[in-house]
């Protein structure tokens, strides 16, 4: 049993955990805080482990078992936040992170009881009392570790249906607001989700009763819905789709017998999902039966009541003090507000043919992916349906389907302007079929009209829901296409496109293995300012997904983020951003010395921003772990006084970073001293 082995393997792990979560941390990441305190305490496990070795332990066959089950853990939790995503389950995602963590809680506790009584029994350490005193300092945080309020609710309530029981509705109402479950788009991703997992597992386990805890979440929230009064009228409860938990404005009936809105039941039958909803039988045939009674309820209902519809989203109009519960923003992505809020553009780099203000900053932060419940309410109260545009939108679709080229042309122009900056404009192109055909003339030699179906679909995919039909069109290899022949502004909008995609958990992985990397990367050589903003923001999105770093160093993007870290290139703070994710990786840093980039970190922490800063203290902290000769490298270049004064006025992850790297220096100076006495 290669004790030595075991402890380096899990220091190791301990390190890409820890910077996984300092850095790439999804904002709605189940447990969030959770895993923060765990990366915490790691740190002051991987001291311990730094300072002990075999010799100060009495190695046996279930201590090293031991250390394997917390290396197996510790690398899947951190598998778990690397592959998390928006269309991941949040209730699965939140059980899971619990039996993570739990896991990982009672396999360091072992461990560290285990080294103790080692220790104790040792005198042949130095640091013997230290490292006792760090080790019950780490028991004590690990114990003291606190699950969030939700996985105790989500257990409580899983424990209720596993006895047979369905929950209080008090606690349904509380697991829906914990987890932003309130809205009917939100209830519809999340019970897909649980859905497309309970196929994945095709088996009794805890996601049958998740799938059950859904199905009651649902009912719940339906027979609320039905209850608020709407002009002093109560909505009769078949009135309400079960899946959108709105008013029905085209009920259809599937093969359960059950009714659902047309839209909601055939996004659920095509994500590949058989079993009703409601009533969960598998279903005979997915043909979808219009409803013409209940409709002409709902109609008569609506007439007698005086209620009116916006029929672009389905909701009803009624006053402010009595709509449904409202639906909540769901912020998408990852905390890199820095890395967001400098990709703003000036107007002398806009296109000619310009996309949407949201999108022109590649989509990069939650408030231009969506519009706000505010925005929502205003229009939904002061904008009726409007035929003239839907008729107009229908032409545009025929038109792009047209033979002639000047006729696909101008329809592409106008569905581009009309994407721009209007939200229900988005809704009614991706209802009248023009994602597939703009799709297509992303395939145009004629290179104008390549431009304006590539903005198009960029100024189309700020909406979620048409994202997702983008991308589930076969919009990837489209895109990549444009970015490889597309004239300047094309290639821009392309790779804005494809970052839009990637926040999409499933294709951030596809667009990695469909070929995008490199014409990216190329695009980061030789772009504009906008275009290479463009292509850093998508790349950085890639590099989150840990087989992407490699392709992104192997198709050379190194060279050309070491040249950008130049403070004329006003690129920096992206280029560090990046670089932060690529030099998690032995070949990273292998890049990122080669082509000279230590001279330009340690200037980056003597002079850049604070983000900047930070991120470069982070790089050059790898740098230095993964190699003495780096470290040499990295003092040659006078790192030490900028490092200095960054511990004491840096941002708090940035005085980490630097008083670990300067730590690292001095125990370099000990050892090496150490072996000039000897």
């Amino acid at each position: 049993m290669d004790v030595e082995k075991l402890l380096k393997c899990l220091g190791n792990s301990f390190s890409r955990f820890i910077h996984l979560i300092t850095f790439g941390v999804p904002k709605n990441l189940p447990c969030q805080q959770e895993y923060k305190d765990v990366a915490s305490s790691f740190k002051l496990f991987k001291r311990i482990l730094d300072n002990i070795d075999d010799t100060n332990i009495h190695p046996d066959e279930i201590l090293c078992k031991e250390f394997e089950e917390l290396d197996v853990a510790v690398n899947e939790a951190r598998e778990f936040v690397e592959n998390w995503g928006v269309h991941t389950s949040k209730i699965c995602g939140v059980m899971q992170s619990r039996q993570l963590i739990l896991k990982i809680q009672r396999y360091s506790i072992k461990i560290c009881e285990t080294i103790y009584g080692s220790l104790e029994s040792s005198s042949s350490s130095s640091i013997l009392n230290s490292t006792l005193a760090d080790i019950q300092q780490f028991i004590e945080e690990i114990e003291s570790l606190k699950l969030e309020i939700t996985s105790e609710k989500l257990e409580q309530a899983l424990k209720c249906i596993r006895e047979g029981n369905v929950p209080p509705i008090k606690d349904l109402i509380e697991i829906t607001e914990l987890l932003q479950l309130s809205s009917g788009d939100e209830l519809l991703k999340e019970s897909i989700a649980v859905e497309k997992e309970n196929i994945k597992v095709n088996q009794f386990d805890q996601i049958t009763h998740i799938a059950d805890l859904v199905f009651h979440i649902r009912e719940t929230m339906v027979n609320l819905e039905s209850v608020k009064a709407v002009n002093g009228v109560s909505v009769p409860s078949y009135f309400i789709c079960p899946l959108t938990l709105q008013l029905m404005f085209d009920p259809v009936i599937v093969a359960s017998g059950q009714t659902y809105e047309h839209d909601s039941i055939q996004k659920w039958i095509d994500h590949g999902l058989s079993r009703c909803p409601v009533t969960r039988q598998t279903l005979s045939h997915t043909n979808l039966i219009p409803n013409y009674t209940v409709k002409a309820l709902i109609a008569n209902w609506r007439d007698e009541n005086c209620i009116k519809v916006n029929k672009t989203s389905d909701h009803l109009d009624k006053p402010e003090d009595s709509m449904a519960i409202s639906n909540l923003t769901l912020e998408n992505g990852f905390d890199r507000q820095s890395f967001q809020k400098s990709n703003h553009r000036s107007p002398e780099e806009s296109c000619s043919h310009s996309r949407s203000e949201s999108t022109s900053t590649a989509v990069s932060s939650s408030e231009q992916l969506y519009e706000s419940s505010e925005h929502l309410q205003s229009t939904c109260s002061s904008r009726m349906y409007d035929l003239n545009t839907s008729s107009r939108i229908k032409q545009l679709v025929n038109d792009l389907k047209s033979p002639l080229n000047e006729a696909q042309t101008k329809a592409a122009e106008e569905l581009r302007s009309l994407a721009k900056n209007d939200m229900e404009n988005r809704i009614l192109i991706g209802q009248s079929g023009a994602v597939k055909p703009l799709i297509s003339l992303l395939r145009s030699n004629v290179k104008i009209t390549q431009e304006l179906a590539v903005t198009a679909l960029l100024n189309l995919s700020i909406n979620e829901n048409i994202k997702s039909m983008i991308a589930e069109s076969g919009a990837v290899e489209p895109l990549i296409h444009v970015l490889k022949t597309g004239n300047t502004c094309a290639k821009e909008n392309a790779a804005a496109a494809l970052f839009s995609l990637s926040l999409l958990e499933d294709y951030r992985v596809k667009i990695g293995q469909s070929g995008a990397v490199k014409p990216l990367v190329d695009l980061l050589g030789t772009g504009t300012l906008r275009g290479k903003k463009d292509a850093a923001t998508a790349l950085f999105n890639l590099s989150i997904f840990h087989e992407n770093k490699a392709r992104i160093i192997q198709a050379g993007a190194v060279k050309y983020l070491v040249e950008l870290m130049d403070p004329e290139s006003q690129m920096v703070d992206k280029s560090v951003a990046l670089l932060s994710n690529l030099a998690s990786v032995s070949e990273g840093c292998l890049a990122i010395a080669r082509e000279g980039g230590i001279p330009l970190l340690v200037e980056v922490v003597e002079t850049g921003s604070h983000r900047g800063k930070e991120n470069a203290a982070s790089i050059l902290l790898q740098l230095c772990l993964s190699s003495p000769k780096y470290c040499r490298l990295v003092l040659q270049e006078g790192a030490v006084p900028p490092l200095v004064a960054l511990s004491q006025s840096g941002t708090s992850r940035a005085k980490e970073k630097a008083q670990q790297l300067l730590n690292h220096f001095r125990s370099q100076r000990e050892n090496s001293s150490g072996r000039g006495k000897s």
